[in-house]
């Protein structure tokens, strides 16, 4: 019986490892899981060094002038220089503050032209693929965003080589209300949008509501829903580590958005310390972009919070999971009608997640005003409570008042056991690993010609 030809993908993909970036696992587990499969991948990325720790790691100039590439058991990955813009060199040697509006006038232009011409810092990633291309033949194309400037690339890519191509959207582009791009660009973004989707051979996003962001601008092509999850090395490399038992630590980890009722719960978290003289206690935010906003309010409004508040900087994903494993439970942002990506990660390692909140005044005023997706009526706005309701992993808190009880809750569990029990189950079903295995059935699914 002759043996299966292994197939080849090629991945644009601007997040990777080793930068610090959630968007980043989701690639990597392609990577890391493909080959299981029988499909191998080659990863085409920028080189990355984490030298600042924080948002400038971004726009840094990298340490090598030419492709870097590594080959590994588990594929290729080619990493591309990156050669930040002139906005971006002023606000290295500069800092944030200086020059805004002229930073801003250079980043427009290369957000407009970059789709007109390969040029800006993500043009090399183009160039690296195209390189590749010329001396390898793949079976499919894939670019994950954002930055969706990759979809451009692929979608040439696809052409000059006649190889069909995904498109992964990771958060929706045009119509995310996020997205910085002026009013005299956006309408050029949904036309390239659209021009560009054209030639693709089908998309994938991680929710329903994605899909149907994306249906609204380039029709109902095939779309298939590949939802992010837990990394299963992950998983098993925190399996050993226990629970502290000196102090009830309660975690947060990654980006929190304007309409995140943030006020609230440190309002909530300082009035249990004020209550409660022998609480014992620490809220940690891990990796958090909002370090200068909550410093100020502990300062100003919360000084007793100084005590018990930890703010610790990004950490690479397993170093990141055996933090949070001591913890004893973790805190949640309410998504509304998408999952987002910590609920995941909050799964495998199974500590209790109090989500906050189900139904508080505040947090929907603050949705009212900030949340990012326009809503319809068939969407669903209860996932993450359905996921927590079906997998008994946490606790859903309605509203401040309800996270004064459930803290006092945990507070007394902990003095009596040492530890909060999550009692967690099917969690199985949530690892990365099976949204791998579906997109490897896709890829094999693909027609050879266009």
């Amino acid at each position: 019986m002759s043996e299966i030809k292994m197939k080849k993908v090629l991945i644009l993909a601007y997040d990777f490892p080793p930068y610090v970036s959630v968007g980043g696992l989701r690639p990597y587990n392609w990577y890391r899981y493909l080959k299981e499969f029988n499909i191998e991948p080659i990863v085409v990325t920028r080189q990355w060094s984490n030298t600042y720790g924080n948002f400038l790691d971004y726009i840094a100039p990298s340490d090598n002038k030419s492709e870097v590439v590594e080959s590994t058991e588990f594929g290729k990955i080619i990493r591309a220089p990156h050669n930040p813009n002139l906005a971006n060199r002023i606000m290295l040697r500069h800092g944030e503050n200086k020059w805004y509006v002229l930073r801003r006038g250079i980043s427009a232009f290369y957000e407009f032209s970059q789709f007109l011409f390969p040029i800006g810092p993500k043009a090399e990633v183009y160039f690296a693929a195209r390189n590749y291309l010329k001396n390898n033949k793949v079976d499919a194309i894939i670019a994950t965003g954002d930055p969706f400037i990759l979809f451009n690339y692929a979608s040439q890519l696809s052409k000059e080589f006649q190889t069909p191509w995904i498109a992964d959207y990771r958060d929706p582009w045009t119509t995310n209300k996020t997205n910085f791009i002026s009013k005299y660009i956006k309408p050029w973004n949904w036309f390239f949008e659209r021009k560009i989707l054209k030639n693709v051979s089908f998309v994938t996003t991680v929710d329903a509501v994605f899909k149907r962001k994306i249906i609204e601008v380039i029709g109902k092509k095939s779309i298939h829903i590949l939802p992010n999850g837990y990394d299963p090395e992950s998983l098993e490399a925190v399996k050993g580590i226990s629970q502290n038992n000196k102090k009830l630590k309660i975690a947060f980890v990654g980006t929190i958005y304007e309409w995140h009722p943030l006020h609230s719960i440190l309002r909530t978290f300082n009035d249990f310390a004020l209550k409660n003289d022998s609480s014992n206690f620490e809220l940690s935010f891990y990796g958090i972009n909002t370090v200068a906003e909550i410093t100020e309010l502990i300062e100003n409004e919360y000084p007793i919070l100084s005590k018990y508040v930890q703010i610790i900087p990004k950490l690479p994903n397993h170093a990141l999971m055996e933090k949070l494993a001591t913890s004893n439970a973790m805190l949640l942002f309410n998504y509304y009608a998408y999952t987002g990506t910590k609920i995941y990660d909050y799964l495998a390692i199974r500590r209790k997640i109090l989500f906050c909140y189900s139904n508080d005044k505040e947090a929907i005023a603050l949705k009212k005003q900030f949340y990012n997706i326009e809503e319809s009526a068939e969407d669903n706005t209860s996932i993450q409570t359905e996921i927590i309701q079906s997998t008994n992993s946490g606790v859903i808190v309605k509203d401040a008042n309800h996270l004064m009880e459930v803290l006092g809750e945990l507070q007394q569990e902990f003095e009596n056991t040492g530890s909060i029990a999550c009692d967690s189950h099917g969690i199985e079903k949530y690892s990365r690993k099976i949204q791998v295995e579906k997109l490897a059935e896709l890829v094999k699914s693909i027609h050879s010609g266009l």
